[in-house]
């Protein structure tokens, strides 16, 4: 094997891959502790109320039913920050799915069959499931998730938008989403002489053990909580959810290891899911295409347990050059589970709606959609006055139109058809922030001449194994076969979780000050290693502690070739290119994937992933993935990720921007225009689903 050092970027092949095509990778329920019991929880049956009876008889006569837990006899647990993580603490129901029982047996369907034979009797309370754009409980919150001002102003947009020649004012509905990683959450729990280990599926264990350590009243010394592979989460094991809490209150209750996979049914009543939103956007311009007043505002729900608002109108913010500008969030608070992160929060719903408006008006006026983007591009942010870091969206634009053929299309729409198939081009920007959070690390020069890094990163499926140890291999001028990673364990150097593509900025600037502090001992030592070997601790607190003065964003460019069949009102993506800017790239390999998942998943959210809430009832009609449907491999077409060279000095001593998601946040936009390209008609529900296309086909 070769140690000869190289150059970040490089594709070096993900170091794991093997074990996870072999089966060798373990997942959090692949863990069994000997006398370990298995556990099944039972959920609300009504939309909201209370519990007046759980009757247990019956589950606790089946054979190898250890234990039925309810909030009458489930250890109490001190308040945690997140309410949804209050399980098993009182009568109350939410809404439908909030757990009431847990049923602990010797065997998977032991617990099963018991948890089918508990009987929970309620007081039901009216109940109220439905968003509307008029819901008489819309408020306006003082923040949007992630600390965004709900409301932003700039100039004067009533007065602008009266004045302008040309207007557009358009309606955009999203339905509710769902993560559906393939992994279902689950936890593997045990307790030994005071101290709690859980094996978990989430996005980051330093929280786990935080959050887990709090609720239970120990030390976080005494939890350890392990995430060393995680089968995605897309943001619902962003932060802990039900199944781990369930799990360690009932191995503290039996004094057993306790395993808990929830099942996919449960999932979107419990791990989150994208809110809908409903987006008014309106945009003045004058003829020729230079925007003078811009809106964007955004209808959406939250649950009665904890407020989460969809921050799907911040894009507008920094996006385009507008004098006058005006964006807002409004939220209504209903009897429904808790909405959370999902893939892109804010910026995928956002952009569509954002992204198909720039198109309307492309259309309305005449303009080339790619010059009309060009035309208002702005120089410093338009939010904050801050001067880009980087901001290469035009260069996307162009290079995109290039490889894609673009300025051959014809403009008109309905203007190209292959026997039954209508066909059109779509294109639509892209635009993710830069997050980094304080992380740290150690790097440790063993005298056998290999090098260890530990960090408490996660993987999720994106290969920050392999990048990190290319990180560290470069600050150490080694090859990164030399360089050994471990993470996923909350016992290693704290780290923030894998989220809002801000892993390997984090991660990535503690190992390389780690590594470089570490290349500059061994540079000034002399002679062998010490037996022990030489390790060099760092942390990143003060360099992310402060604002930057820059905005800092990753662009990019999405460019779709769709197919409408005339008779069914069938879509099909034919192509699908994206062209990014996105800092320095550090795998080449990794990053393709990642930007080619990132558009998988904006196919789905434009084609085929859609949710419905049942007023009846009040709980989601599509719970598993015979209902709700993500791209299979039928629905994927040829889809091409390419990149520009960015340099930009601003960012974190690799030069990198996140990559995880910005794949995904101009998709869905662009499949939208091309299938208005095809059409003539401008469909404004996603996802595109045939009932919604064949009213508008001839």
């Amino acid at each position: 094997m070769s140690h000869a050092p190289q150059p970040l970027g490089a594709p070096v092949v993900r170091r794991e891959a093997r074990e996870k095509v072999t089966g060798s990778a373990r997942y959090a329920a692949e863990h069994t502790p000997p006398g370990c019991l298995y556990a099944w929880p039972v959920p609300a049956t009504v939309p909201s109320g209370r519990v007046t009876a759980v009757r247990t008889a019956d589950a606790l006569a089946l054979p190898g039913v250890h234990t039925v837990l309810t909030h009458d006899n489930a250890p109490r647990l001190h308040t945690p920050d997140d309410p949804t993580l209050a399980v098993l603490q009182d009568d109350r129901v939410p809404h439908r799915g909030w757990y009431v029982a847990l049923v602990v047996a010797d065997s998977l369907e032991a617990a099963r069959a018991g948890a089918d034979a508990v009987v929970t009797e309620y007081e039901v309370e009216p109940h109220d499931v439905v968003l509307t754009d008029d819901h008489p409980g819309l408020y306006t919150p003082e923040t949007a998730n992630g600390g965004f001002p709900a409301v932003r102003e700039r100039g004067d947009f009533t007065r602008a938008w009266e004045d302008a020649e040309n207007r557009i004012d358009t309606t955009y509905r999203i339905g509710p989403l769902h993560n559906h990683p393939m992994e279902p959450h689950a936890t593997t729990a045990r307790w030994a002489d005071g101290r709690l280990t859980v094996h978990d599926s989430s996005q980051g264990s330093s929280t786990v053990r935080d959050t887990l350590a709090a609720v239970f009243g120990i030390d976080t010394g005494r939890v350890t909580a392990i995430s060393e592979h995680v089968g995605g989460g897309f943001g619902s094991k962003g932060t802990p959810r039900p199944q781990v809490v369930l799990a360690a209150m009932a191995a503290l209750h039996t004094g057993s290891p306790v395993k808990l996979a929830l099942p996919r049914k449960q999932l979107p009543a419990v791990v989150g899911h994208r809110a809908p939103t409903v987006h008014r956007v309106r945009i003045g311009a004058d003829d020729d295409g230079v925007i003078s007043a811009l809106c964007h505002e955004v209808v959406t729900h939250t649950s009665t347990v904890k407020e989460f608002v969809e921050q799907a109108a911040v894009p507008a913010r920094i996006m385009y050059a507008s004098p006058h500008s005006r964006t807002a969030h409004r939220v209504a608070a209903l009897d429904v589970p808790s909405p959370s992160w999902m893939r892109a929060p804010g910026e995928a719903p956002g952009m569509y709606a954002l992204e198909s408006a720039m198109d309307e008006l492309a259309c309305a006026l005449g303009i080339d959609p790619v010059e009309l983007r060009v035309r208002n591009e702005p120089a410093t942010e338009p939010d904050s006055g801050k001067p880009f870091s980087s901001r290469n969206l035009v260069a996307c634009l162009r290079e995109g139109a290039e490889r894609f053929g673009w300025h051959h299309r014809d403009r008109r729409p309905a203007s190209r058809q292959e026997g039954r198939w209508l066909l059109g081009t779509g294109v639509a920007s892209a635009t993710y922030p830069v997050l980094v959070g304080p992380s740290s690390a150690s790097a440790h020069a063993a005298a056998d001449g290999s090098f260890l890094v530990e960090v408490n990163a996660t993987d999720i499926g994106t290969g920050a194994r392999t990048v990190l140890a290319q990180i560290a291999a470069s600050a150490l001028s080694t090859g990164a076969d030399r360089v050994r990673v471990a993470l996923g364990d909350s016992d290693l150097p704290t780290a923030p979780l894998a989220g809002g593509s801000s892993g390997t900025a984090s991660w990535g600037w503690a190992v390389h000050k780690a590594a470089t502090a570490l290349a500059a001992r061994l540079a000034a030592h002399s002679g062998p290693l010490p037996a022990e070997g030489i390790t060099e601790r760092a942390d990143t607190g003060e360099e992310t502690g402060t604002e930057s003065p820059y905005s800092r964003h990753a662009f990019g460019a999405h460019f779709a070739e769709t197919a409408v069949d005339s008779l069914t009102g069938e879509i099909r993506v034919r192509r699908l290119l994206g062209v990014y800017a996105a800092g320095r790239i550090l795998n080449a390999r990794t990053a393709r994937s990642q930007f080619i998942g990132g558009m998988v998943m904006g196919i789905g959210m434009a084609l085929t992933e859609g949710s419905t809430l049942d007023p009846v009832y009040g709980d989601f009609t599509e719970s598993d993935l015979a209902a709700y449907h993500v791209p299979a491999c039928a629905d994927v077409p040829a889809v091409e990720a390419h990149w520009i060279d960015e340099d930009d000095p601003h960012l974190n001593p690799m030069g990198s921007k996140g990559i995880g998601e910005i794949g995904i946040v101009g998709t869905a936009a662009a499949i939208g225009n091309a299938v208005r390209h095809a059409t003539g008609a401008r469909l404004t529900e996603l996802p595109l689903t045939p009932d919604k296309v064949l009213p508008y086909l001839p």
